[in-house]
């Protein structure tokens, strides 16, 4: 076993209550750099750990003890935990959260233990090196000037700002840009919440939050989204891919600027500065019923759309590939000029999302060889041809379109028919109630008479 598999030191806070856990775990991780910190009776604030090099093991005997306190760990709730229980807890994510998945039996092995432990240090790594200063936003082509000047102007005001463009153009960094420029809510955290990535069933609990005994589960109180970003800015990736029964729940809280968590009848006042982003039409959604039109307006105060990298030309493609290798490999020559040409006349399907992979992919080679292997790297730019070539433009994309609308009218068409009885239309289709309901959510289908039916 490796002396040292994690990037960094870490701080283990233990409350062991009645199940005498402390010192099994200071034995199974005396080899690592690892300091655990016996917590019992002792308020943990966020002014006292560093959230990003700290975890908790906590048995659930101390629910209820009367030297834990819910209202200091509730401060440093930002601290991921271990919980430690002699009955295992359902999987379920309904009744029994994500953010309280991470469970040990109280007979752990020191491997089960260990495993545990490097995998949300690795991932409280990870998320410190995401805080990090955003890189420097590459703005030498005409389109991208007038884009951040225009940012620059809107970015003090607390309107909110819908930011549109093609998939891997940066939406999210200007996002940022718009923060880091507010005289007020820089000051504030910046949320990034990718609303595609919202699984159903915990809309609620992700973005209200909830008191503790909401539900099963629910040990300790959690804010969520909306209140993780009070005082700062809420930027909502992927707007468009929110169905519509969420986008009323969210409308709501951006209209009453307050918030209720589930299990809570206490309304929390907030202040926050929202953007969105989307790759889709909103506009043409709105008319297709398929996005709220209150919503759009209440997200389109101001509207900026990111260039894509064609539109950008090639002095940034050459200064975005030059700055992604320079970040990713220390020490690297300057590219040669074929290669540089190579970038300013390639087509980027995937925008700066698909030049970034094929600067890592260039940058790998040198390192490897110790060169600029002209071979190699001609054939990494071939398969970016054929892509390409594969992808034709926007041929691909209006016949996915085309593809998604028949299918939506299909399953319409059948959920008519049998009068919105989902396991009689998935049978008649010749899929689950499963596939029908990741269907339905995927195109934005909500019959609003059918929903809440017993079935």
């Amino acid at each position: 076993m490796q002396n040292k598999p994690l990037q960094e030191s870490l701080d283990i806070y233990v409350w062991e209550g009645n199940s005498d856990i402390a010192e099994r775990i200071s034995q199974c991780l005396a080899s690592f750099d690892i300091e655990v910190i016996r917590a019992d009776g002792m308020p943990v604030t966020r002014d006292q750990v560093s959230l990003r090099s700290s975890l908790a093991v906590i048995s659930v005997t101390v629910i209820e003890h009367v030297e834990f306190s819910i209202d200091a760990w509730q401060k440093a709730h930002g601290m991921p935990v271990i919980w430690v229980a002699e009955v295992g807890r359902t999987a379920n994510p309904r009744v029994y959260p994500i953010e309280y998945s991470h469970i040990l039996m109280l007979d752990f092995t020191g491997a089960e233990l260990r495993k545990l432990v490097f995998r949300l240090a690795a991932e409280l790594h990870a998320s410190a090196s995401a805080d990090r200063e955003p890189p420097p936003l590459i703005a030498h082509s005409e389109p991208m000037q007038m884009l951040v000047a225009e940012a620059e102007a809107f970015a003090d005001c607390e309107s909110s700002v819908l930011i549109t463009g093609e998939t891997g153009v940066g939406k999210e960094r200007i996002a940022q840009l718009l923060h880091q420029r507010h005289g007020r809510y820089r000051h504030g955290p910046f949320v990034a919440v990718n609303c595609g990535a919202i699984p159903d069933g915990l809309f609620e609990s992700l973005f209200f939050g909830h008191a503790k005994g909401a539900f099963t589960g629910a040990l300790v109180a959690h804010k969520g989204y909306f209140e993780q970003a009070d005082g700062g800015t809420l930027f909502l990736d992927e707007i468009g891919d929110l169905p519509l029964y969420q986008q009323v729940k969210l409308l709501r809280v951006l209209e009453q600027s307050a918030v209720t968590r589930l299990g809570s009848q206490t309304e929390i006042k907030l202040d926050f500065r929202l953007t969105a982003a989307t790759n889709r039409n909103l506009r043409e959604q709105v008319q297709q019923d398929m996005f709220r039109a209150d919503l759009y307006y209440r997200l389109v105060v101001i509207e900026l759309r990111v260039p894509n990298l064609e539109e950008r030309g090639r002095i940034d493609k050459i200064a975005i590939f030059n700055n992604l290798l320079a970040q990713t490999y220390d020490q690297i020559p300057p590219p040669p000029d074929w290669l540089l040409e190579l970038v300013a006349t390639a087509k980027f399907a995937g925008n700066v999302r698909e030049l970034r992979n094929v600067a890592e992919r260039v940058g790998i080679i040198y390192r490897q060889l110790g060169d600029w292997d002209r071979a190699r790297i001609d054939r990494v730019f071939d398969r970016l041809g054929t892509m390409e070539a594969a992808n034709d433009g926007n041929n691909l994309a209006v016949v996915r379109k085309k593809w998604d609308e028949v299918e939506r009218n299909r399953i319409l068409s059948m959920l008519d028919a049998n009068g919105w009885q989902r396991q009689n239309t998935a049978h008649a289709l010749g899929i689950s109630r499963k596939v029908l309901w990741e269907k339905m959510r995927k195109f934005q289908i909500v019959d609003s008479d059918a929903v809440g039916e017993a079935e």
